[in-house]
């Protein structure tokens, strides 16, 4: 069975596509087959990131690994039990066509509470849910008093991620694997981010996520989108000399990748 990673996070701006493509290419790169999916069907970031890089590599006469990407495919409503969500049905189906041909099937969620997203978190084996290093975005995990030091309760994020545990132990499945992702850290060791540091700790004990750093806030990534490249095509297309901040990146992808603690991975870029 292929191995589902759900990339969530029900505030947007938080870098969700660009975790998704990055970590879909490089699994790829690693030799693995990845389905994917973009549950946010009106933006569709993660689906027009894909569609980027099949318009580029066509246009530049490259063949880069890439993810196998798919929409959601559509349902006649009419066949459709009565009292059944369409949407439910959708999903399945593009589970079924992806789970025979990929080792690993990334979903990417849409920065809002949806039908579609609820399911998609109780599918995943493994969930990466990025946040932006700011108290801003951890309420979305959690409330806490005006210092930012105690914590009050969990938010409605967490208790949808405890919903969608709850369904996978009744359905005898294996318990979700859940990542949070320090996105955009800042250079400077400012008060904020040891706060930030302490809280996501102190919470991580709460409710059972495990800590990781994402990517630092670089212009690369805005760069990179509307060709639909990720950091480790550079030197495919021809950039032979990366510079500090491309290189930095990349460590920070293999870090990232590493901290997932996927099934059969090794890294190797």
């Amino acid at each position: 069975m292929a191995h589902i990673i759900v990339v969530g996070n029900e505030k947007g701006g938080a870098g969700k596509s660009t975790v998704s493509m990055h970590v879909a290419t490089a699994l790829v790169r690693m030799g693995h087959t990845v389905g994917a999916l973009d549950l946010d069907l009106r933006q569709q970031t993660f689906g027009r990131y894909t569609l980027n890089r099949r318009e580029f590599l066509a246009h530049e006469g490259l063949d880069l690994p890439s993810p196998n990407f798919m929409q959601l495919p559509d349902i006649d409503p009419a066949n459709i039990p009565e009292g059944e969500n369409i949407y439910d049905h959708r999903l399945s189906a593009a589970i079924a066509e992806l789970e025979g041909k990929s080792d690993f099937i990334l979903i990417d969620c849409p920065g809002s509470h949806t039908r579609l997203s609820q399911v998609a978190h109780s599918l995943a084996d493994t969930l990466v849910t990025p946040l932006n290093d700011s108290f801003v975005d951890f309420d979305l995990l959690a409330q806490t008093d005006a210092n930012g030091t105690t914590i009050k309760g969990p938010s409605v994020y967490s208790e949808m991620v405890w919903n969608a545990r709850q369904l996978r132990a009744q359905a005898g499945l294996k318990p979700i694997d859940w990542v949070v992702l320090r996105n955009r850290l800042g250079s400077q060791n400012m008060v904020n981010k040891q706060k930030m540091e302490q809280a996501l700790d102190r919470l991580s004990k709460r409710i059972g996520f495990r800590v990781s750093p994402g990517f630092n806030e670089r212009v690369v990534f805005r760069e990179l989108f509307p060709r639909g490249l990720t950091l480790l095509d550079l030197k495919d297309i021809g950039v032979k000399q990366l510079n500090i901040s491309n290189i930095a990146a990349r460590q920070e992808l293999r870090d990232l990748v590493k901290a997932l603690k996927l099934p059969d991975v090794t890294i190797n870029f």
